[in-house]
């Protein structure tokens, strides 16, 4: 029995019982770098394995080595390219290997790479603009609180010392501020570590907020961002479908590929969109009875089933909402940020104007 055990060797090492460090570098694995590189040497003509292999000598990072050592493995073993990628689902996503196992079946993989990364930047440029116009904001928000925190913290309590004796009345916000700032004066430390406090809860019950999705859900409920949101949701769907559907997916596989992209919100009406189109129904109007349509989206999805073209028609709906959603952003951008600053502004102001007011008073006393 011990010589058997032995004579035993591993064959192969799941994803799962790898370290977590490891999984961890791999998760940092960029996918589109990746299409980029291996349609770049398709085109050029070299086979997938000697792509891969290219890829592997070429790369200097252990993480990446690691995918491409895996792929290159499965490969030599006789594995289709979509099953090597699906044995390292923690780098490639279910929808990037259901394109792949659609195009082994037209043997085109260098057109689905080519869908992939024109989909994937279309993605991104819809990010980075959403990104780019709330940067501005997020900074000037950042400086406000933070010289907000000064004058409270550090003038208003200087203030405060010098009134504290001259035995004036002041103005009666002028008073609630020097309260403050004769507290702040008195417990600057207590005050310092329980803001550090509050600072660090508020971090952690963010960090849980956010992977449970409650910002995007308080986002929906905003007038007028919610419908924005909406809108961001379903044009990433209509691309991701599109795609699939050009690359010769049946559409409730392609479907069952794109869940992961939708809110659970959305997902229970596009579950109810999938079962009614598995009953038999078009797809217009499977989506337009679970509200995943806009007035324009419904009409191209009808032009396309009726000349058999619902990717493309799906693609242009989603490159129509692109466009809407980039005026949107860029009208939020330019009235959000002015009201921001002019409520910045207020508030500092307010803080300067009654520490100064007592100094008016006593000069106007004087003359």
């Amino acid at each position: 029995m011990s010589l058997l055990l032995k004579a035993l060797r591993p064959l192969s090492v799941s994803a799962n019982s790898l370290p977590l460090t490891l999984r961890l570098r791999r998760s940092a694995f960029s996918l589109q770098l990746f299409s980029e590189e291996l349609l770049a040497l398709l085109e050029a003509g070299l086979s997938l394995t000697e792509a891969i292999e290219a890829l592997h000598d070429k790369e200097q990072r252990p993480e990446a080595r690691c995918v491409l050592e895996g792929l290159s493995r499965s490969l030599d073993e006789g594995l289709r390219f979509s099953a090597a990628l699906e044995a390292q689902s923690d780098c490639f996503p279910a929808l990037y290997v259901g394109l792949m196992r659609a195009a082994e079946r037209t043997s085109n993989l260098p057109e689905s790479l080519s869908r992939y990364i024109d989909y994937r930047s279309r993605l991104d440029a819809v990010r980075g603009r959403a990104v780019s116009a709330l940067i501005y904001p997020a900074i000037l928000a950042v400086v406000g609180l933070l010289v907000t925190a000064f004058l409270l913290g550090h003038v208003v309590p200087r203030f405060a010392g010098v009134y504290q004796g001259t035995g004036r009345d002041l103005p009666w916000l002028s008073q609630q501020l020097m309260a403050w700032g004769a507290f702040a004066g008195q417990h600057g430390r207590a005050l310092a570590l329980g803001m550090a406090g509050c600072v660090l809860t508020a971090v952690i019950a963010g960090r849980s907020w956010w992977r449970s999705g409650g910002p995007q859900r308080l986002l929906r409920r905003l007038p007028g961002i919610g419908s924005t949101i909406a809108t961001i949701e379903l044009a990433r769907l209509y691309l991701s479908l599109g795609m699939l559907l050009e690359g010769g997916l049946p559409i409730l596989q392609a479907m069952r590929l794109a869940e992961g992209l939708l809110s659970a919100e959305t997902l229970v009406r596009y579950r109810l969109a999938a079962a009614a189109i598995g009953r038999g129904e078009s797809v217009s109007q499977a989506f337009e009875g679970a509200a995943l349509v806009t007035p324009v989206s419904l009409r191209m999805l009808r032009v396309g089933e009726r000349s058999g073209r619902l990717g493309e028609m799906m693609g242009r709906a989603a490159r129509f909402h692109d466009g809407e959603i980039a005026r949107r952003i860029d009208v939020f951008a330019r009235s959000f940020e002015p009201l921001l600053m002019a409520a910045i502004g207020l508030v500092v102001g307010t803080i300067v104007v009654l520490l100064y007011m007592p100094i008016f008073d006593l000069a106007g006393s004087l003359r």
